[in-house]
């Protein structure tokens, strides 16, 4: 399979695997690929006191018989106030457990189809001399592109600096690439470099 690479003056073409780029969309897979990712990133640090943990309540309220009221061992029974939960929420962990066999079939179902609806561009190479807004708008602007992910191969500082005031803009290099970010925004713009390496790495 060969992409068309913007940037240059004549359309060149990038050549890749069909097995990475061309596979069919899984909508069960990734959408649990999807949700157990944002799982993962629940805190799960709810903790409620049931009747043991409340203070107080030690003594019974009143004798058992006679009084003419409801029975009643402590003061901090679930009906009372400022009594325990009966079903107190303790810390959990939501993560799911996802195979990688699994996670990389889901990015490959996800790439593959931001490509049948051409929302991936790739470039040829992206480079700012200096960490300015305007320049890396112009470039967008260029390309007709907003609501964006940046894909890069490695971490780039001006690149960074220049998007982080653009509330439609991100970057990301592989390592912090995930399936979230992918779905995200509309347009996916990735370099020639991180599409070769990504290429690698799913294959």
């Amino acid at each position: 399979m060969k992409l068309t690479v913007q940037g240059k003056s004549s359309a060149a073409k990038l050549e890749v695997s069909d097995q990475v780029f061309g596979a069919g969309f899984n909508e069960t897979m990734v959408h649990q690929v999807v949700t157990a990712y944002l799982a993962k990133g629940r805190a799960g640090t709810k903790a409620q006191k049931n009747r043991s943990a409340a203070r107080g309540g030690g003594a019974k309220p009143w004798r058992q018989k006679g009084t003419g009221r409801a029975r009643a061992g402590t003061s901090r029974s679930p009906i009372w106030v400022g009594g325990g939960r009966a079903f107190a929420a303790k810390p959990r962990d939501f993560a799911q457990k996802v195979n990688r066999k699994m996670y990389r079939a889901a990015i490959r179902a996800m790439f593959s189809e931001l490509l049948r609806q051409d929302r991936l561009v790739i470039i040829d190479k992206l480079k700012l001399k200096e960490p300015r807004t305007r320049d890396l708008v112009a470039i967008l602007s260029d390309l007709k592109l907003d609501n964006v992910l940046i894909l890069v191969e490695e971490y780039d500082l001006n690149l960074c600096l220049a998007a982080r005031n653009l509330h439609w803009v991100d970057v990301l290099d592989l390592r912090e690439m995930n399936p979230v970010s992918l779905i995200r925004y509309s347009n996916i713009l990735a370099t020639s470099g991180a599409i070769k390496a990504l290429e690698e790495q799913l294959a």
